[in-house]
């Protein structure tokens, strides 16, 4: 059981959640305290939890038709582990979320909301953002985007235009990621009755409009203080990689599988360039 629901947390996807978390506290704070332990704790295996746990639960029978769910890329929960995960998701998650509620502000509440109403909202019945096209793209974005707010926000930090630039990058390079992992899925998603962005608008367009939010999530960190202009190179491999699904068939959508493991690759790599950059900044503002 406890193995079944460590693989549907996915593990390879921990550290997207918990890095911009602990990269923006950490940044503003410049100190590692109890609070920045339990954030990142909590946003690297607990967040994670709760959004794809739900996920793997309400999507059970798009699942079953998936070829590619019952490894890394998400377990096939079996109907016997449904209720055993969402008491897992709500016994993981409360502590911390009573800790960060404490020590936190009203600023930080407010995204810690928003964060966690759109890890349920995504999958849950009654919402089911995920079957709402594009608004399905804006709320996994959200996902991995307000850890990064929500830290900013715990630390005191201020928010300006060459900030808002960043994250509207990472905004958009979610987007852009969220929309091309739903053309793999085009086929299980139909047979199961699953609504996307991909199933509404077809691979073809999904694959274009993912590749045109890559290129402006470049070209909005050409706005941020330096060394961040550096980091817009680092949205065209992601880019060149889904050029091969250009005009990829619904049919043939799964074909794109092969797209979202160079992916899920191209995230350590993107990862640890940018951890230099922000090594990087970190020393100059020190020097400043």
């Amino acid at each position: 059981m406890i193995r079944t629901l460590l693989l549907s947390s996915r593990p390879l996807s921990w550290v997207n959640t918990a890095f911009p978390f602990a990269a923006g506290y950490l940044l503003t704070t410049r100190e590692i305290d109890l609070v920045f332990v339990l954030g990142t704790l909590y946003f690297l295996v607990p967040y994670n939890l709760a959004m794809y746990g739900i996920n793997d639960v309400f999507d059970y029978e798009s699942d079953l038709r998936n070829p590619r769910k019952g490894g890394v890329e998400g377990a096939v929960l079996d109907r016997s582990l449904h209720r055993t995960t969402l008491w897992a998701v709500v016994v993981t998650n409360v502590p911390f979320l009573v800790f960060l509620v404490v020590v936190g502000s009203p600023l930080s509440w407010a995204v810690l909301a928003v964060s966690v109403f759109a890890v349920i909202a995504y999958s849950a019945p009654g919402l089911r953002f995920k079957e709402r096209p594009f608004l399905d793209s804006l709320t996994s974005s959200t996902h991995f985007v307000s850890p990064a707010v929500y830290g900013l926000a715990l630390a005191g930090a201020v928010f300006t235009p060459g900030l808002y630039a960043l994250l509207g990058a990472y905004f958009l390079w979610g987007i852009a990621s969220h929309a091309f992992g739903a053309v793999q899925d085009i086929v299980a998603d139909r047979e199961g009755g699953i609504g996307s962005v991909a199933t509404v608008v077809g691979g073809k367009a999904t694959v274009r409009m993912a590749f045109a939010a890559y290129i402006l999530s470049g070209l909005l960190l050409l706005l941020t203080p330096w060394p961040g202009p550096l980091a817009a190179v680092l949205a065209l491999p992601y880019a060149v990689s889904i050029l091969p699904y250009w005009s990829i068939s619904d049919a043939d959508a799964e074909r794109a599988n092969a797209g979202w493991h160079r992916f899920l690759w191209l995230n350590y790599v993107a990862g640890f360039l940018v951890t230099l950059l922000l090594i990087w900044q970190w020393l100059l503002t020190m020097e400043g």
